[in-house]
């Protein structure tokens, strides 16, 4: 389980905490607040904290003194506007922060998007819980042929089944042995700062992680991708969910502009154009790349 019983107990009862406050608030996201959204086998993403809403990405644009008194509609425009033509200031005016569980590889992809406030839990001063990510049958595939980075066909059962004993074997061992060392009495008593590093990647950390909306959109429009790893790509979905709550209409221009869009190069327009004007364009003689052009040619077939 992700969450014991205590620390469930313990955010319904943050959740009964009423403040009252001047600034915008979010209904929907007001009732996901500190909710965990379960995610994999241990892990858990929460909306902590929030600050502004659609209004405020608004309210930034037009350096307006209040909410405003312009339509909704005319709010909405504003926001695809922004978005279309990439003003990313005005979504920078808002911020969320999560409670995140996660095991240590998909953190180490994480942190990659460095713009945003980060403090994880620490191994140095506390003790890890025996807690590690083991993928499910249908997620174990073997490494694609044509990407370096990906997986490809499903392992068999079998083979699944046996991969899936070696890795709970390593890190139900690795942990067994980071308790005995850390252990005064019949151990080694080793400072947590050491024992912690032979440690599997599978092993969950937490963290509390804190950025601002345009950042937020650019790692979803990462994460939420089919080439990213599945298990970050899990998180990612269930932040889409809290994006959608928390500012409806930045959310439905992010899915217009960015999630469902397509980037063409200068040399792409210029082929397209070609085609456009009834010409038979090849790849030979196109001025792209092979790859340029295979991904051009998806693009256009959807």
């Amino acid at each position: 389980m992700p969450l014991t019983e205590e620390q469930r107990a313990e955010i319904a009862a943050h959740g009964q905490e009423v403040s009252s406050t001047l600034r915008p608030s979010v209904p929907a996201l007001e009732a996901m607040l500190y909710k965990p959204l379960e995610v994999l086998d241990h892990g858990f993403l929460r909306v902590i904290d929030y600050m502004g809403d659609d209004g405020a990405i608004v309210q930034a644009a037009r350096v307006s003194y209040g909410r405003g008194t312009r339509k909704v509609t005319e709010d909405a425009a504003l926001i695809r506007y922004l978005m279309r033509h990439r003003h990313s200031s005005p979504f920078e005016m808002c911020e969320i922060k999560f409670h995140v569980k996660l095991p240590i590889f998909v953190a180490r992809q994480w942190i990659r998007h460095r713009m945003a406030s980060v403090n994880e839990y620490s191994a140095r001063y506390s003790i890890l819980d025996n807690e590690f990510y083991l993928p499910a049958p249908e997620n174990m595939a073997a490494q694609s042929a044509v990407n370096r980075q990906g997986r490809g066909e499903t392992l068999g059962p079998q083979a699944a089944a046996e991969v899936l004993d070696i890795l709970r074997g390593d890190a139900l061992r690795a942990f067994g042995d980071y308790e005995r060392m850390l252990d005064e009495k019949e151990g080694y008593g080793l400072a947590r700062e050491l024992a912690r590093i032979n440690l599997t990647l599978n092993t969950y950390t937490q963290w509390y992680w804190k950025t601002d909306l345009h950042n937020l959109m650019h790692f979803l429009a990462l994460r939420i991708d089919p080439h990213a790893q599945y298990e970050i790509r899990v998180y990612a979905e269930e932040m889409l969910k809290v994006l959608h709550a928390w500012v409806p209409q930045a959310a439905a221009a992010f899915e217009e502009y960015r999630r469902g869009a397509v980037t063409f190069s200068t040399t792409m327009m210029s082929v397209l154009r070609r085609m456009l004007a009834g010409e038979a364009v090849e790849q030979a003689g196109s001025g792209l790349s092979r790859r340029e052009w295979d991904e051009m040619q998806a693009s256009l077939k959807g």
